[in-house]
């Protein structure tokens, strides 16, 4: 594998060019809570690969995860599971997800999810990096021109001017040409020794599936399942003839990525006829210009073929929800059959060869043409088993359809009234002596906005994709009512109410479930969670209500029962809550979204969830009352469900006997608990 410091070297050079560019007790214990790149300087770029290849016999160090974030607050279960209440002895539906026994070894499709977590993680702190010097390039020409426009008065001085207007616009100072954040998460994880895979493997990798989809190229380097982020071949170099792999001759080809950089490529899906590396425009005109040579990634190629090493095969297609420009999909193994020399379009020598997908593997999802991940509908005339047209009745800007495929006859979801605001039980008061921040537009500074300050050091937002959540925190505080700023403020980014296409559809075992049609990516706000704000005391005897959501963000800062801390850069004394006894195990309020909620109520439990829940404080300070939102824990592709750890404990839930309730868990996931409590 590269090591690490020609990695840093080569990602080095990228920025640098880029810059350029049951009857409960009298109380209930709260449940334990477990852009495109742009075209690069011909010569620059080959010095880049260069680098990477002449070091690719050595071996990248990599190592330690960052624990995954862990879901906090908790809701009862969907009453919509008559199935499953049958199949459980009148259990109720539901559950939270209890943490995992840390003595238990994590799934390998655990470890490649908190990997790219990590990396989202990094990835959006560089964003934040980046904003910050746009805003400060921007300040400074919007001073610079003042400066101009107050001194031509004088001759000196619009001469001065001149050159501060000709500094302002270097590459340097220039907003538009930013850095690459994925190179630069990727250096850090490097540094912090965060890569999940050290060494490279011939075949599959475990934890990533076929179909599996990447938003980068630096996210596979971080999952070690291809160690080049320009480079379209992997291979193992000499390091790797000495034990496991003693019996083959190196170099050794173990992945290509087919992205239609190369005019000499011919992608037919399941027959593939794959264009060597070298020798190549790497400008961005697919043009050849010079001969290939049989070395390296081209020669690891050729020993395929005749040693029988099937390949990992990554395609590469045009997106515009990726960052980078592109989606890869993982689509398989597949064999190299044949290799040889010829004139390529150019007139230049290129190395050819012939692929061919191995048998006994999943369907493909993708080919040359177009990218397929389900067919998302694109009138109300093609939702299939459409019921519903709206369940909000047209109080969101975008409509939620119903489907059902799955009763006969098909049911719309019913017994709920759709409120796309927070309704306040009439003996409960949210407190309004929370001050606002004297900020004027939109927060630019976190150093003077009061709100901000609250956070720590920082925003806890980035403004690209429409907001994003840099990490799941205690608490995130957010601009409110008094303050100076408006609704455009990075601040606000929860506040904005729902901005995906949703759908809540029928499943067999799950009652309804929720999935958008759109892609929805990591620290995205996704929805609040609705319904009517109670004290927990008046819900303690509520029968056949299984959407209470309980309030208990202060048990989680104070670390109670166990539960998992999480990044605690706030200003903990503005929290008058938190002043309350340690002994207060049971959260006050809760929300009740049994006759009232939106759509936040249909989704499900899973014990490997795509949702994490943050408590949010923006009109008032008191985390006993914090608002509950859902935000994206991972890239999200359009169609998949959309879920989060409910959080119950085992043996947490009693009949109206007295005795512990089980419930059967049935969220599909690899390292699913089997039991939501």
């Amino acid at each position: 594998m590269v090591v690490q410091s020609l990695v840093q070297s080569s990602i080095d050079a990228q920025a640098d060019a880029d810059a350029e560019i049951s009857s409960p007790p009298p109380r209930r214990a709260s449940s334990r809570l477990q852009g495109k790149p742009r075209p690069q300087k011909e010569l620059l770029v080959r010095r880049r690969v260069q680098l990477l290849d002449e070091h690719e016999d050595g071996d990248r160090e990599g190592g330690g995860l960052s624990k995954r974030a862990n879901v906090y607050g908790r809701r009862r279960s969907h009453a919509e599971n008559e199935a499953q209440e049958a199949s459980s002895n009148g259990a109720l539906e539901g559950g939270t997800g209890k943490p995992s026994d840390p003595l238990v070894e994590k799934s390998d499709h655990v470890k490649v999810k908190e990997t790219l977590r990590l990396f989202n993680k990094h990835y959006l702190y560089f964003v934040q990096e980046e904003e910050k010097r746009c805003r400060k390039v921007e300040a400074d020409n919007k001073a610079s021109a003042s400066s101009k426009k107050a001194s031509k008065s004088s001759k000196k001085a619009s001469k001065s001017s001149k050159n501060s207007k000709k500094e302002a616009s270097s590459p340097d100072a220039k907003v538009g040409k930013a850095k690459r954040p994925d190179l630069k998460a990727l250096t850090k994880m490097l540094e912090n020794k965060e890569i999940l895979r050290g060494t490279k493997r011939i075949g599959s990798i475990p934890g990533i599936d076929v179909g599996h989809q990447f938003y980068s190229r630096a996210e596979m380097v971080a999952v070690g399942f291809h160690s080049h982020w320009l480079n379209g071949i992997d291979y193992m170099g000499q390091s790797y003839s000495k034990g496991e792999y003693s019996n083959y001759t190196f170099p050794l080809a173990v992945a290509i990525v087919i992205s239609g950089m190369y005019e000499d490529d011919l992608d037919n899906a399941e027959d593939v006829v794959y264009t060597g590396q070298g020798g190549h425009n790497l400008t961005g005109d697919k043009r050849q210009i010079q001969d290939q040579v049989l070395e390296r990634g081209n020669l690891a190629l050729k020993n395929c073929v005749e040693q029988c090493v099937l390949v990992r095969v990554v395609r590469g297609h045009e997106c515009k929800s990726s960052y980078c420009g592109k989606l890869y999909t993982y689509d398989g193994l597949y064999k190299v059959v044949q290799y040889w020399a010829e004139k390529g379009i150019s007139g230049f020598t290129v190395f050819k060869y012939r692929l061919r997908r191995a048998d006994g593997q999943p369907a493909l999802t993708t080919n040359q043409v177009q990218f397929i991940n389900g067919r998302v509908p694109q009138s109300l005339s093609e939702i299939r088993g459409l019921v519903c047209e709206d369940i909000s009745g047209g109080q969101e800007d975008v409509p939620i359809p119903a489907t059902n495929l799955v009763d006969d006859p098909p049911v719309a979801p019913t017994g709920f009234m759709y409120c796309k605001s927070m309704q306040i039980a009439q003996n409960v008061k949210l407190p309004t002596d929370a001050t606002g921040c004297n900020c004027k537009g939109t927060c630019m500074d976190p150093k003077t906005c009061a709100c901000t300050m609250l956070n720590g050091s920082d925003f806890p937002y980035v403004q690209r994709d429409g907001g994003r959540l840099i990490e799941a925190k205690d608490v995130v505080f957010e601009c409110g009512p008094k303050c100076g700023c408006g609704p455009a403020c990075v601040n606000r980014t929860s506040q904005r109410g729902l901005k995906y296409r949703f759908e809540v559809f029928r499943t067999p075992m799950k009652g309804w479930a929720v999935r958008s049609w759109d892609f929805i990516p990591s620290g995205a706000p996704v929805c609040e969670y609705i319904g009517i704000l109670r004290r927990t005391e008046d819900v303690d005897n509520a029968s056949e209500n299984y959407y209470i959501f309980d309030i208990d963000c202060l048990q989680t800062m104070k670390g109670l029962d166990g539960r998992e801390r999480r990044s605690q850069a706030v200003c903990l004394p503005a929290v008058n809550s938190l002043e309350r006894p340690d002994d207060q195990s049971v959260p006050d309020f809760c929300i009740d979204a049994g006759s009232t909620g939106n759509i936040a109520r249909f989704i499900n439990h899973s014990c490997e969830p795509n949702l994490f829940v943050q408590c949010v404080l923006s009109s008032h300070h008191d985390i006993k009352l914090a608002r509950i939102m859902l935000f994206a824990a991972d890239n999200i592709p359009p169609l998949q469900e959309l879920t989060y750890d409910y959080g119950y404990a085992l043996d947490s839930v009693l009949g109206p006997d007295g005795k512990v309730k089980q419930m059967f868990c049935h969220c599909g996931a690899t390292g699913c608990r089997k039991r939501l409590f």
